[in-house]
């Protein structure tokens, strides 16, 4: 099955995905903490990467459609030992 998706900075820290699957559109949201960047490597330059990297780390272990409403780094980080090694390899 093939996913694609668009995200729209939304400002302090916060990104609004429009996922697209199966004919249906899910959206989330994703916060960023600067803490949270900076123990991933990335800086704020980098969040619109790092919310694309999560986007795709996700939807390798589920369908969009499951995808959170609110999707927060330190959750994800939290459900996923390996969330931190695949985004600084």
């Amino acid at each position: 099955m093939s996913d694609d998706y668009e995200i729209e900075p939304q400002g302090d820290h916060q990104y609004v995905v429009h996922l697209h699957s199966n004919g249906e559109v899910k959206e989330s949201w994703f916060s960023l903490d600067p803490g949270v960047l900076e123990q991933l490597g990335a800086g704020e330059a980098d969040e619109e990467r790092v919310v694309r990297q999560t986007v795709a780390f996700l939807l390798r272990h589920q369908e969009a459609s499951d995808l959170p409403d609110l999707v927060e780094l330190e959750d994800v980080i939290a459900s996923y030992d390996d969330y931190i090694a695949a985004m600084t390899d």
